[in-house]
Order: structure tokens, then sequence, then C-alpha cells
């Protein structure tokens, strides 16, 4: 599944995703504090190329709140991971803004066209009723009269 049907290559989320990933040395070399927009606009990016792929997808969602929370869920490992990372801190009260920021974007391409739909069907588990149907109309037995 390509991301750009969520977020065009021109989005502010992939561009923070390319300049962090281009520039993942010294990405955080340009303060003493990290860029929190970037972060926040690169951890979103991530979650939802993280819940695209199905990496570590154990309970599938099946409401947009449970969709939500699993995408906040992947920003917030994305954050962490470029927190850790990087060699410059977070300004008081960032780590939260950051979080704020990350779920925002989320909330954004949740809120777009039929986004909820398509992703909560993306890996939806598939329907085996049909099936169940079937292999029950081969075992029934056939009665005479």
């Amino acid at each position: 599944m390509d991301i750009n049907k969520f977020l065009a290559p021109h989005s502010a989320e992939a561009r923070a995703h390319i300049h962090l990933t281009e520039n993942a040395a010294d990405w955080d070399a340009l303060g003493p504090t990290i860029d929190e927009t970037v972060v926040a606009h690169c951890a979103s990016y991530r979650s939802f190329e993280r819940y695209l792929s199905g990496e570590d997808l154990v309970i599938l969602p099946r409401t947009k709140a449970a969709l939500e929370s699993i995408l906040r869920r992947y920003s917030t490992d994305a954050i962490h991971n470029a927190i850790a990372k990087s060699r410059s801190t977070l300004e008081a009260g960032g780590y939260s803004r950051v979080c704020h920021l990350a779920a925002n974007s989320i909330r954004e391409v949740l809120n777009t066209g039929d986004n909820v739909p398509y992703l909560l069907a993306l890996h939806a588990p598939k329907d085996t009723s049909a099936r169940e149907e079937e292999e029950e109309g081969l075992t029934r037995s056939i009665g005479t009269t």
C-alpha cells in the first residue's frame, strides 16, 4: 500500500520524514533543542508506514477510536526513537507538545475522505462465514424419501 494516499509527498509529515531519513547523522544539529514539529510530523508519517505494513499488528482495529489508538502508540514509539537518537534535548514541556502535534496530524489524516474505512478494511479479518456455510453444505447428509 502506498502511503501517498494518506500523506502526499509534499505534506509536512512526508517532508519531515525525508529530512530525518536523509540527514540521519545530523538532523538535530541545527540548535541546542530538538525541532518538535519535525519530530511530531515524522512520527505521524512513521505511524502510518508501520500500520500499512502490518508490523506488530496483533489486535486488529474495528473502530476509528481503536485505529487512532494504534496509530498514536506507533507515533509515540517513533517519538521515543527520535529523542533517543538525538544529541539535542527537548525544551521543557516539549514531549507533551510533540505527542500532541503528532496526534493532531494523525487525526487530520483520519478525518479526511474515506481514510478510516479504507485503513480498517486493509487489515480486517477475511469473511469466513461464506466459506463456513459452504463447508456445512458439503458435510450435510442427503435425505431420501
